[in-house]
């Protein structure tokens, strides 16, 4: 973990209870990277994001992020946001979710939002399975 850029954005509780939660689920580096990234005209974004989503949404207690995770792969891929669906598949793996529960969630994109949609979204999940395969080998 490095230090947080020291901006005015990322000072209060709530950015730094989100920060923990959105590292531990998106990966320490992947976030870090944003943040470094962010300037005085986009850091305001890296603050909403990182309050609103990930302090006042997932790190509330109501569902656990498996489940949390399964929920944002509907929403992407109905939305067909492919950049964001590949980020949370990835998360997903984190949070448990496995390659038959990530299938079936595609396969009901396919029958309540259209077959293009679960297409895009097969290709992708088919590319970030493969990746992080490939990931696994390299660890062990």
């Amino acid at each position: 973990m490095v230090d947080v850029p020291n901006r005015p954005e990322y000072q209060s509780e709530l950015f730094k209870q989100g920060l923990a939660v959105r590292r531990e689920v998106l990966g320490g580096d992947y976030v870090d990277a944003s943040l470094a990234r962010a300037n005085d005209f986009n850091a305001v974004f890296q603050q909403m994001t990182t309050e609103i989503a990930w302090g006042l949404c997932w790190a509330r207690p109501g569902l656990d992020r498996k489940t949390r995770s399964m929920i944002n792969l509907t929403m992407l891929s109905a939305l067909n946001r492919g950049a964001e669906l590949r980020l949370h598949l990835k998360a997903a793996l984190t949070n448990g979710v496995s390659r038959d529960e990530i299938k079936e969630i595609l396969m009901q994109v396919g029958a309540y939002c259209g077959i293009p949609a679960a297409l895009e979204s097969f290709k992708i999940a088919t590319e970030v399975l493969a990746e992080y395969d490939e990931a696994q080998k390299k660890k062990g």
